[in-house]
Parts: C-alpha cells; structure tokens; sequence
C-alpha cells in the first residue's frame, strides 16, 4: 500500500468507530505510532479530537514523555485523562518488580479502572502488526468481555463447525471487504480498534516526515544513542543510532533489521509474557 492507501483506510476506520460506538476514547503514549492516530483522528474530523484521549501514567515514565504530553495536549487542544491505578500508584517499584506484575497493576489495571469510570465501549489503540509476534494476530475491532480477556467466545448458533460449538469473535472480521464487525453482543465489554494496524514501522515515520509531526526527544540520538519505542525508564532501554533527525530516523529504519520492541523488557523476559499480558487486557 502506498502511503495514501494506508491513511485513507486508517481515517475510514476512525470514522467507523465514531459512528458505531457511543463513547469511544484512545489511549497516547506520547510515541510516534499514538502521536500518528492522533493526527489521522485530526484529518478524519476536520482538525478535531472528538473524544477523549487517554494517557496511562505509571509515575515512571521518562520526563521527555511527560513534558511532551503535557505541551502537545495543550497546543492539540486533547481532552487529556491522565489515568493512575487507584490502588498501586506509588506503591510498587518497577526496578524490582516482575515487568509482569509491574505491567498488569500500573497498566493493565488502570487502563481497566478508566473504561469502567468512564464507560467507554471503545478504545483507539496505536498498535501495528509488525511490532511483537502477537500483535501480528489482532484485527481492527478486538472485542473483550467483562474481564477483560482478549479472545470472547460465544455460542454458536445454526450450522456447527466444531464440536466445541462455540465461535470466536475475534476472527469473524470482513476487513478485506471494507466491513468491520461492530456489535459482538452483551458478552462484550468493549471493543478495542486498531486503525494503524496495517501499517509497519517505516509507514509511520514516513507519515511523521510528510505531515511534520511533533515527535518526542528520545527518538533522537544523544551521546550516540536513542529509544526506538518508549515505554517506563525501568523497562526501556536505547541503541546504538546517531539518526538526529525525523529524516534520519525514516532512513535508518529503513535499513534496519530486528524488531522495534527489542528495547522494551517486558516484550523478552520470557516467552509468553506479552500474550499472557494481551489475554488479560494490556495493549
């Protein structure tokens, strides 16, 4: 696809998602890839954010993270929640803490302590199939159940193909027709939708350059080194990269093999942790 293809389908899948649901928010991470949904948002509604955007604060984000969201709300005029674990904040320490454990209370929890305050039934999450194995198996409406869990499952009805008789929501999407499926029932909590999910990492950059996006500091190289994909400072760590600019940055990735999560510790400490993470409702 060619640059335009891939807005135009991201921007078809925002306006769906404001049509279908009544209450749809996004979560920002202040990244390249939510910072870019935003934007696609901004096209799709004639320069507005039409509802709110969502930022899960762990208390151990870089400062360049913070400082970048609380300028760029301000100048993007974002309905900001800044939302906090009611019952961890403060209270655990991620150097020393599992990225599991660490992942599940300060992220995973809050993000489901948000959607419940709020009564959401949507949310816009940034997320692209080239970035971790498991992400490559969502699709652009992702329901979850009342806990939460990824994978909604419910009786079939009429004409059995399994013997289980049972049909999994997830996979029932018709998006090479240009249909989404909305509605999976009372079963469902909320849905999450991935508008960027056919995009890879080279596309969003290529985006940043065309659309001259704000882009958060720690994607540039400082004493020789700079973050790919941001995440809490106890998980994150940098590379080896001199790339100083958005142009550098889009070159450099276009010539660099190896995944864009291989800096984030909870995506290797072992093997299944983030499907484990997934299936009980992080990103």
């Amino acid at each position: 696809m060619s640059l335009d293809e891939l807005v135009e389908k991201s921007i078809y899948i925002i306006r769906e998602t404001r049509v279908q649901f009544k209450n749809p928010a996004m979560l920002w991470s202040t990244g390249k890839d939510s910072t870019t949904a935003i934007s696609l948002v901004k096209e799709a509604f004639f320069g507005e954010v039409p509802f709110p955007v969502i930022h899960l604060d762990t208390g151990f984000k870089f400062p360049e993270i913070y400082d970048f969201r609380d300028r760029i709300a301000k100048e993007w005029n974002l309905s900001l929640i800044v939302a906090r674990n009611k019952d961890w904040f403060g209270k655990i320490n991620p150097f020393t803490a599992s990225r599991f454990e660490c992942c599940s209370k300060l992220k995973t929890e809050t993000l489901k302590q948000v959607i419940q305050e709020h009564r959401f039934d949507a949310i816009i999450v940034s997320i692209r199939r080239d970035e971790h194995g498991i992400r490559g198996k969502e699709r652009y409406m992702s329901p979850r159940d009342k806990d939460f869990r990824w994978r909604v499952y419910r009786e079939r009805r009429g004409n059995k193909e399994s013997d289980s008789g049972l049909e999994a929501l997830q996979d029932v999407e018709l998006s090479g027709w240009g249909i989404y499926v909305s509605d999976f029932g009372p079963e469902v909590n909320h849905v999450r939708v991935h508008p960027l999910l056919h995009w890879a990492e080279e596309d969003v950059w290529q985006y940043v350059l065309k659309e001259n996006l704000p882009v958060n500091p720690l994607y540039f190289s400082k004493n020789g080194k700079r973050y790919r994909s941001l995440g809490c400072m106890s998980c994150t760590e940098p590379f080896e990269s001199n790339a100083s600019t958005v142009e550098e940055i889009y070159q450099e990735v276009k010539s660099t093999r190896g995944m864009e999560r291989e800096g984030r510790a909870q995506d290797k400490e072992e093997a299944y942790a983030m499907e484990r993470l997934r299936t009980l409702g992080y990103m």
